[in-house]
């Protein structure tokens, strides 16, 4: 968690191109000059040194991606956070300078040219800003802001100072959803018109229960009260706060509902949604929510449904894209990978696209079974359809790896950003939109120019 203010952008189209090329990662960034050192090392800065900035250290140096120099971490809670990570860089041998305030970090920092961003969302956009307005490259976690006012300063900023901003959506750059998208979804079309999407992240109630923190590493009120928190259980419990976050839909769901556009290749033109602060009570915003988005995509209209909830984790989190002609089940969790055949479409159709490896050949159904007894069968049932398995997955990353490899490249100039500042503030249009929706409890409808910055 984390420190105080700052803003810039870059353009979506520019981006955007194909993402095909970018999946190949060998298109160049013309924003982009190389290292403030010379070659492909690059001096990075983590700004955040909770829960989430030391997930993204982990994935770094535990994944050992090369050319990585952490010269400086800051975060506010020096006798935890900080302490921790500065440990874990220590025993890696980076040496580096500890910061309380990220002003002061980019004062004394002159040689940085990259800043991971992991503290609350609602620093993001000041802490953004600042950096590269400094002359900072910037990975930023998601939500890329709790306000879209702080989304769009973000993306304009980037867009001034060219400076690459990559906000968190790290399911962008996961090798299993790209090898979806680009080959069985764009490229193979084996899903055929995609008509409905499901998605749901279930959380249990110990995995939700409020976090502590060790008493004889608190933080005073002054301090707390400078960095925007009212006390301690505010500060480790920031998601559940107005002002601070925007509660699971933006925390968990976020990820998720950013690959309904991504695949459906649109962004929603209306929202509905139902929640409430139903189970953990003290806190501001809503624990379970279920939300409906309604698409027009080039192939014809589209529903979505998505849920989380807090109480209960059956099923985990996954997200389902049906079609009329085959289903694509998914999940970051490696558990999850497989697509299904329609009955009535011909095995002959999918043949193809085994032989090139782009999906398993399902195993050999198991003979059917006469029903029991007097039973019979519904003629309207439909037969169930063979699963074939996606042959890629993280090989042995990180969940974030590749998205922050897929960012230090693009500062190298060796790729394009997979989550650039345009798309991370569509998604941020899209998500928060939920939470009025619940507010206003009814209908909420999306104008082209809502997504645009």
């Amino acid at each position: 968690m984390n420190n105080q203010k700052t803003t810039k952008g870059i353009d979506r189209r520019s981006f955007l191109k194909s993402t095909a090329a970018v999946g190949a990662g060998m298109a160049f960034s013309p924003m982009v000059l190389g290292a403030a050192g010379g070659g492909d090392d690059l001096n990075v800065a983590i700004l955040g040194c909770g829960a989430q900035g030391q997930v993204l250290l982990n994935a770094i140096i535990k994944g050992k991606v090369p050319g990585i120099r952490f010269k400086a971490i800051c975060d506010i809670w020096t006798e935890y956070n900080q302490k921790r990570v500065s440990g874990i860089l220590r025993a890696y041998k980076h040496e580096h300078n500890k910061y309380e305030d990220y002003q002061e970090m980019l004062a004394a920092e002159k040689d940085l040219d990259a800043v991971i961003i992991a503290t609350p969302d609602f620093w993001h956009s000041p802490h953004a800003v600042a950096c590269m307005e400094a002359g900072k490259h910037v990975y930023c976690e998601k939500e890329m802001s709790n306000t879209l006012e702080g989304a769009k300063k973000m993306v304009e900023t980037s867009k001034k100072t060219g400076k690459l901003l990559q906000i968190g959506h790290q399911r962008r750059s996961n090798p299993r959803y790209r090898h979806c998208y680009e080959k069985l979804i764009t490229e193979a079309k084996l899903l055929g018109r995609i008509t409905t999407v499901n998605g749901q992240w279930n959380r249990s109630k110990t995995a939700c229960e409020d976090i502590g923190w060790p008493k004889k590493a608190e933080m005073d009120a002054a301090t707390l009260e400078k960095y925007g928190f009212k006390t301690m259980q505010q500060f480790r419990n920031w998601r559940w706060y107005k002002g601070l976050g925007g509660g699971p839909i933006v925390d968990l769901g976020s990820h998720q509902i950013d690959i309904y556009s991504w695949f459906l290749g649109a962004n929603p033109k209306s929202v509905v949604a139902s929640g409430g602060v139903d189970y953990w009570k003290g806190h501001d915003w809503y624990d379970s929510v279920m939300t409906i988005y309604e698409y027009d995509t080039k192939a014809g209209p589209a529903r979505a449904f998505y849920q989380t909830i807090t109480t209960n984790s059956a099923n985990g989190y996954y997200e389902t894209f049906m079609g009329d002609e085959g289903t694509l089940e998914i999940s970051e969790a490696s558990a999850r990978g497989s697509v299904y055949r329609e009955a009535w479409v011909s095995a002959d159709n999918w043949d193809k696209w085994v032989k090139l490896g782009y999906i398993n050949a399902p195993e050999a159904p198991e003979e059917e079974k006469p029903a029991a007894g007097d039973t019979v069968l519904d003629v309207r049932e439909s037969p169930k359809p063979p699963s074939y398995e996606i042959p890629v997955g993280m090989e042995g990353k990180a969940y974030h790896q590749p998205h922050l490899e897929n960012f230090f490249d693009s500062i190298r100039g060796k790729a394009k950003l997979n989550c650039p500042a345009e798309i991370g503030y569509e998604t941020a249009v899209t998500v928060l939109k939920v939470n009025e929706a619940i507010a206003a409890g009814k209908r909420l409808e999306f104008k082209p120019e809502d997504f645009a910055v």
